[in-house]
């Protein structure tokens, strides 16, 4: 809702009015020359509202040449839902979770997944930012909007992303003083709260933003298992998850000046976050486990500065220091069974691993982003960015210490790591065509204590060098149909969980070489925003990933490690439609995404599988929502929404597809999953505030993810969200 116009009218506003209202005069033919006229002027009382309009930032961004889908959360977050559930419902994505709330997520975009596709929070690694190191469980409730760029990554964010990015953008709004607070109560016991409030003096420019959250759950809901029953024999069972429980909670506050004549911006950022997650069972769930856990705790800070050169060079720098420290613990000396019970005593600590484990791993990061841009005319820009990146890790795991053997996590670890992008910027043809071209240079160097066979550590050094290009072309065919054209000969260095490993299941590999893979994006739009029968919109978009030395993490009895072995192939396709009716009453959007991901190496580790689809990953992902709205039931400004969302996931294989006979083979069927949610917002002059009822996987459907991991069945939440 628009905030009511003031009485008191600006110098410039008033002005304006007054050449309106002659305007008008002389329109009309009354004589305005005549110097004994008089002066028309509004009443005193009388107010007077200008409206000025222009493009969104979104708009504009969804406009450019960039292959970018933007997400606006502002309806979402008065749903029970979670970020990874917000980004399934754009094409082209799927999020896939290991359990329920803060369990592991798997992110896929065009066909490469996980850490092909890097996250950022208002341009900084997600990994850096204090909301957590897992995107999925970002509260939505502070978040404004998701950018999400389809396998082209603009040189802005100083980054090597082999997939795609997707920046998390928290709020652009500064303007005033304003606090919101969230509240949601749902199934097996979940909690989540968010607050967040800041401050603009007009006069000062001092503003402060202070920003907070936590969340917990134990997990418990249904699950189906396979079971011994008295003589042995297997039966499939339904038991309550017993060792499962997340709990999350962080904070942040900002200062700084906005808005001065020295610096457009000056904010520094402090930051900490907290969470710890029960283990419940191995990677393919055939294995219960009762005294597992996990936690990750990060503190830091940012500086944020942001400077006109001049009339035609603005300067932005981002930099800071985070340090993140994870733990793992496996000292249980009992074996358990689904129900929580402990049946054998252990000859040694450790559920997973035998001997036990007691680990932690200390990670300090100093980072910089440095971006330049330089607007020559209004029809050309040149854009400079560097990244450095620097981290260094240490560790220990007392469980090794004290049964006396040399611990691998006590040797040195270092990696600094170098992307520099230069960009240029071309409009033609009155702003129907625009084409951004781009190069990356990336750069890392890595030293560490490898450690030997013999029990000793000899040096060991790494360096990596790479360059890549890309364009981005966008011609608009009319004012209401786009046609895009992107392509980026992509890298991704090793990152230091794939390197070094990340103290808890996956060990190092010192010697993981880059990932590199060509994109190339095709896309039609159309946007028809005032018809006599509504607002229409669609895209359709073809795309294609050539991708080579794909780190994959492989590895045997809870031990793993990253390797390059895989270089693989995807194509695919997907569509949007969206309608909303004349007075936004109903709005109607559906989009599906065809990937075919095969595998291409015709040698090593994976030579075999030539030609096959890549496996747990489904090839046809769909999504259609519904909303209707029903404003004024009470008041005028007061209204009531129901939000209806389908998700289908096709079936898919959970091995590779040729691997054994027809009838051993572990496949995930088809799935086909709805959510509902009832919403009343209540607008008054004081602030917001909303209820909604949410009732997620409403037929009480079998949900599995990837490795046949079980995911809640039905789950009804009730969410209160205030704004002021």
């Amino acid at each position: 809702m628009p905030p009511a116009p003031s009485r008191a009218m600006a110098p410039h506003a008033r002005g304006l009015a007054l050449l309106l209202l002659l305007a008008t005069s002389v329109a009309q033919g009354q004589a305005t020359s005549a110097p004994d006229d008089p002066v028309l002027e509004p009443p005193a009382d009388e107010v007077i509202e200008v409206n000025v309009e222009g493009v969104s930032p979104e708009e504009r961004m969804r406009q450019s040449a960039e292959a970018v889908r933007v997400i606006d959360l502002r309806d979402i977050q008065r749903e029970a839902v979670d970020l990874g559930q917000a980004l399934s419902r754009t094409e082209g994505v799927g999020v896939r979770r290991a359990g329920g709330l803060g369990s592991r997520a798997r992110f896929s975009l065009a066909g490469l997944s996980d850490d092909q596709v890097r996250f950022f929070v208002d341009g900084v690694p997600l990994e850096l930012a204090g909301l957590g190191p897992d995107f999925a469980n970002v509260p939505v409730n502070l978040v404004q909007r998701l950018e999400v760029y389809q396998g082209v990554v603009p040189i802005r964010f100083g980054a090597d992303a082999l997939g795609g990015a997707v920046n998390i953008v928290t709020t652009e709004e500064i303007q005033g003083t304003h606090a919101s607070a969230s509240y949601e109560l749902g199934s097996f016991a979940t909690h989540r709260l968010t607050l967040s409030g800041r401050h603009l003096g007009e006069s000062s420019g001092f503003f402060v933003r202070a920003t907070g959250y936590f969340d917990r759950s134990p997990n418990d809901y249904r699950i189906r298992v396979q079971v011994p029953d008295e003589q042995g024999r297997l039966v499939l069972t339904q038991v309550s998850r017993f060792h499962d429980g997340f709990r999350a909670g962080g904070g942040a506050i900002e200062a700084g000046v906005i808005d001065r004549p020295w610096a457009h911006r000056l904010l520094l950022r402090v930051f900490l976050g907290d969470a710890s997650k029960e283990i419940q069972h191995d990677a393919t769930m055939q294995i219960p486990f009762g005294d597992v856990d996990s936690g990750n705790r990060s503190a830091g800070a940012t500086l944020r500065f942001d400077r006109a050169l001049g009339d035609s060079i603005v300067a932005e720098v981002v930099g800071g220091y985070v340090h993140r420290q994870a733990r793992f613990v496996d000292l249980g000396r009992c074996a358990y069974d689904w129900f929580g019970q402990c049946v054998v005593e252990l000859p040694q600590a450790g559920e997973m691993l035998a001997g036990g484990v007691d680990r932690s791993v200390r990670q300090h990061t100093g980072f910089a982003r440095a971006h330049l841009e330089w607007t020559p005319a209004p029809e050309h820009a040149v854009r400079l960015s560097l990244a450095p990146t620097v981290v260094s890790r240490s560790g220990e795991d007392r469980a090794l210490r004290e049964r006396g053997q040399l611990d691998p996590l006590t040797g040195a670890r270092e990696m600094t790591t170098l992307v520099v992008g230069l960009e240029y910027e071309r409009d033609a043809l009155d702003g129907r065509l625009e084409n951004i071209a781009f190069a990356k240079d990336y750069l890392q160097h890595m030293a560490a204590d490898r450690l030997l066979p013999s029990n000793v550590f000899t040096p060991a050094r790494q360096r990596h060098h790479s360059i890549g290009v890309g364009d981005s072309l966008r011609y608009r065919l009319s004012s209401t149909l786009l046609a895009k054209v992107s392509y980026e000969r992509a890298t991704r260095l090793p990152p230091p969980d794939a390197v070094f490993g990340d103290g808890v299941l996956i060990g190092d590999n010192l010697d993981l070489k880059p990932e590199t893979s060509h994109n190339l994006n095709l896309e039609l739009s159309a946007d028809l925003p005032d018809t006599p029968y509504g607002a229409f919109r669609g895209s359709v978009m073809g795309f294609g990933r050539l991708a080579d030395q794909l780190i994959v993490l492989l590895g045997d009895q809870g031990y793993f490690t990253h390797r390059n072995v895989l270089s693989a192939r995807c194509v695919g396709a997907a569509g949007a439609l969206g309608w909303t009716s004349v007075g936004q009453h109903v709005a109607l959007d559906t989009n599906i995404t065809w990937q075919d991901l095969r595998a291409t190496s015709s040698e090593g580790a994976f030579g075999t599988f030539d030609g096959q689809r890549i496996p747990n990953r489904p090839s046809l992902l769909a999504h259609a929502g519904v909303r209707l709205q029903w404003p004024g039931l009470l008041r005028d400004t007061d209204e009531l929404s129901l939000s209806w969302h389908s998700r289908y996931i096709h079936a898919f294989f959970r091995a590779w597809e040729r691997l054994g006979i027809e009838s051993s083979k572990q496949r995930v069927d088809a799935q086909l999953l709805h959510s509902m949610a009832l919403t009343y917002v209540l607008r008054a002059t004081a602030g917001t505030v909303s209820w909604t009822f949410d009732v997620q996987n409403l037929t009480d459907a079998t949900a599995v993810d990837f490795y046949g991991v079980q995911r809640p069945g039905r789950a009804l939440s009730l969410k209160v969200v205030a704004e002021f």
